[in-house]
């Protein structure tokens, strides 16, 4: 894809962001979080294969891990270890486990355990209920769109990646006035109330995983071996965002 001159004001704003850039760093590829043995953990813990066996976030165990890719797994029985040993891109989530409607975009923010979804034998991951939500307008052209873009986009940290994708967007991008329109559409009458947290914070000053992992607006899963129990405790099943009633 050409692209073209940027405007003043954006050029500033590149300025800004390569500026933040260097002083976080690029990010990681996929979105984890350094175990208590500084290993790069997937899913704050939670067991890949209990997604497809029981249908349920389910924290690991730090005694039973695997490595696949680079990075590390958590699981809650042995067995499910060995089933994801002997087929780890079987059970392994999409996208690195960022959210897979940004995903769609090129862009590696966003990662919540709490909101997933399995579609023809593939785990797909969400940021938040909001991504979850603009996904579900449209399943098929997220994963379409996103399979397409993720060689490029697996390829980076996620910093580095998201920033470029902002900056220099898809052809077939849409922006959050357009996606939320469409879904309110196919979904008359309904509200989605979620604070994501800024974009500051989801690119910068925090790490894949933090909403979900700290309990911002939503019940804290904590990561099983590094922080308290409860809520880290392998074995349980953790509670994702509910809407104020």
């Amino acid at each position: 894809m050409a692209l073209s001159p940027l405007p003043p004001i954006t050029m500033r704003l590149a300025l800004a962001a390569a500026v933040l850039l260097l002083l976080a760093g690029c990010g990681v590829r996929y979105a984890t979080v350094p175990d208590r043995e500084g290993r790069e953990l997937m899913l704050l813990g939670h067991d890949p294969v209990a997604y497809f066996t029981v249908g349920k976030p389910v924290k690991g165990d730090p005694a039973l891990a695997a490595e696949h890719d680079g990075v590390w797994y958590y699981f809650a029985r042995a067995e499910h270890r060995e089933m994801f040993m002997r087929e780890p891109a079987k059970y392994a989530p999409q996208y690195g486990a960022f959210c897979a409607s940004g995903a769609a975009y090129g862009v590696k923010l966003g990662s919540d355990p709490t909101e997933f979804v399995i579609r023809d034998g593939r785990l797909f991951i969400f940021g938040d209920v909001l991504g979850r939500e603009y996904w579900y307008v449209d399943p098929a052209w997220h994963i379409r769109h996103a399979d397409q873009i993720w060689p490029e986009a697996g390829a980076s940290g996620h910093r580095w990646q998201s920033i470029k994708r902002i900056l220099f967007t898809v052809p077939w991008y849409k922006n959050a006035r357009e996606a939320h329109e469409e879904w309110r559409v196919k979904n008359p009458g309904s509200k989605v109330n979620y604070d994501p947290g800024g974009w500051l914070r989801n690119l910068f000053l925090k790490y894949p995983g933090w909403r979900a992992r700290e309990g911002f607006g939503q019940p804290a899963l904590g990561v099983p071996g590094v922080d308290l129990c409860p809520p880290a405790c392998p074995g349980s099943v953790s509670e994702g965002y509910k809407p104020p009633t």
